[in-house]
């Protein structure tokens, strides 16, 4: 009789631990807020609706932008380097792969030498764009075999934000140092123009 209450009680507690863990694990109905904390060198992953932060994954040093996957099932983290724009320090080489659901790193993608990676935008493509500002280009990354595929030259020091179009056949950069815009063909992989916006910085 105590052995079948012991073994009972067991039963409950693994049932109760395992339903603790799933809610913790489930995303609110909402959807999740994610942030690239570059200071503190994490990702948070918050419920907006219950203003509550859900996890902390640390990162590289200084991931400075976040992208989700379309899936809701990973989220890149460029992880840029401990510098301003410009300014002597450490350039990173490398992007931060999370998994959302397993609230933990899921892998990091090397792209061979340093770069400074900084934003991150999907193309309807699938594939993942990203500012290498040390290349003045946009590296390509596919998110199946997690490699870089390719590079499309900006032309441009300093290439740092980044926005594709709708139809995922143009990108366009915002060149810092340059104070231009640089439009790019994602299709063809190359550079079409250069439009000054600004005075150089």
């Amino acid at each position: 009789m105590l052995a079948r209450l012991s073994l009972l009680l067991v039963s409950t507690m693994l049932v109760a631990s395992s339903e603790l863990r799933d809610a913790r694990l489930a995303s609110p109905a909402g959807g999740l807020l994610v942030v690239a904390n570059q200071k503190d060198h994490t990702l948070l992953v918050v419920d907006p609706e219950n203003r509550r932060e859900l996890a902390k994954i640390s990162v590289g040093v200084n991931g400075h932008e976040v992208i989700v996957s379309k899936d809701g099932r990973f989220a890149y983290v460029p992880i840029y380097g401990n510098a301003g724009v410009g300014r002597p320090g450490t350039d990173g080489s490398t992007i931060d792969v999370i998994d959302l659901q397993g609230r933990k790193l899921a892998a990091t993608i090397d792209l061979g030498k340093p770069l400074r990676p900084h934003r991150a935008e999907f193309g309807p493509d699938g594939l993942l764009y990203v500012t290498a500002e040390l290349a003045n280009a946009v590296g390509v990354i596919d998110p199946s075999t997690r490699k870089l595929v390719a590079e499309i030259p900006t032309g441009e020091p300093q290439s740092h934000m980044l926005v594709l179009s709708l139809d995922g056949h143009r990108g366009y950069t915002a060149n810092v140092s340059a104070g231009s815009v640089s439009v790019l063909d994602l299709v063809k992989r190359n550079l079409i123009a250069t439009i000054p916006v600004a005075k150089s910085v």
